[in-house]
């Protein structure tokens, strides 16, 4: 191994966790919010490299008619309730995102899907096809059992993953994809080439987790989802919904997912179950801050990243193995570490 070597392993190192910073975020900000470690991230991440890449090969995606689905389910479930509480309070605003939006789309998604669309337009109709996916799932999961314990949550995760990655083979098949760069070109730094995918992919990552600060801490909804994060008992008293910081928290996790999808997609071949493997090295991230710390899951994120690059030169059959077996002392130290504190009821 030589400094050119190990420039290119950083270079794909530094790439890979930036991706991994971003799945890292959205499981902290799931977990902190809603108590959820939301295990089918990864498929929310295949979700939106998959419809990319059909829509760039000129077919219709699957999530179109998916979207049409499970929209009609919350409309039905929300029906459901408001004729047990008498009331059709807010079954209009329900019947906009989960009626209207996808038949919406279902009809002008012809119009759009073309092997001459620009891939940027591509890319903004792949985000509105994928985000209302991630808050119709919390709905119809998990906002019936949004009071249950982290177990019980987390055993519903894991169905929920396995849901989803046989629903994603139904409606993408087996086949893999990948979609062409965002960035053509390459930049020499040093005896290395750097591809300008990377800096886009870099860029990109610093401008989200850059706007995802400014939500928090700048915003009105951005505070909700802090108070709730730090006492769901106390954010009710004051007035704020759960539910809806739930769905928000959601709609941003599936955001954050898809986008990661689509900026891994040109690099790699996506297959329908290959959301998983990626987001379980976010969850491996996000371990590293005990899935409560922000700055100490994005510096996770990048280590695991490094790690996985130079495993694959030194050791390729076993780099899923040394990745995922840094989970062991991450879990000892933060056991041995952390103050024994009871759940809330």
């Amino acid at each position: 191994m030589d400094t050119t070597i190990v420039l290119i392993l950083l270079q794909d190192g530094v790439m890979n966790g930036a991706i991994y910073a971003l799945l890292g975020l959205a499981l902290v900000l799931v977990f902190v919010v809603t108590r959820v470690i939301f295990i089918p991230q990864g498929e929310f991440v295949a979700f939106g490299a998959l419809t990319l890449a059909y829509m760039v090969n000129g077919r219709i995606p699957g999530t179109v008619t998916l979207l049409l689905i499970m929209g009609a389910l919350v409309f039905a479930f929300d029906c459901i309730g408001a004729m047990r509480a008498h009331s059709a309070r807010g079954l209009f605003r329900t019947a906009s995102w989960t009626l209207l939006l996808p038949v919406l789309l279902y009809l002008i998604a012809p119009y759009i899907v073309s092997d001459s669309t620009a891939l940027w337009l591509n890319v903004l109709f792949s985000l509105v096809l994928v985000i209302p996916l991630g808050p119709m799932t919390y709905r119809l999961v998990y906002q019936p059992v949004a009071e249950a314990s982290v177990l019980v949550l987390l055993i519903i995760s894991v169905a929920v993953h396995f849901a989803l990655t046989g629903i994603a083979l139904v409606f993408f098949g087996a086949e893999g994809w990948r979609t062409p760069p965002f960035m053509e070109g390459e930049v020499m730094i040093g005896p290395v080439s750097w591809t300008a995918q990377t800096f886009f992919v870099l860029g990109t990552c610093f401008v989200l987790i850059l706007a995802l600060w400014a939500f928090f801490g700048h915003t009105l909804y951005g505070k909700a989802l802090r108070a709730t994060a730090v006492n769901r008992r106390g954010a009710r008293l004051m007035g704020i919904s759960t539910s809806m910081s739930g769905m928000l928290t959601f709609t941003l996790a599936a955001a954050i997912g898809a986008l990661s999808g689509m900026l891994i997609a040109p690099v790699t071949t996506v297959y329908y179950d290959t959301g998983f493997l990626i987001g379980l090295k976010g969850f491996v991230a996000a371990i590293f801050g005990g899935i409560v710390s922000y700055p100490i899951a994005l510096a996770g994120a990048l280590f695991v990243g490094i790690l996985e690059a130079f495993s694959s030169f030194w050791a390729s059959a076993y780099k899923e193995v040394i990745v995922f077996t840094l989970i062991i002392p991450v879990l000892l130290w933060r056991s041995f570490g952390a103050p024994l504190t009871d759940e809330e009821e």
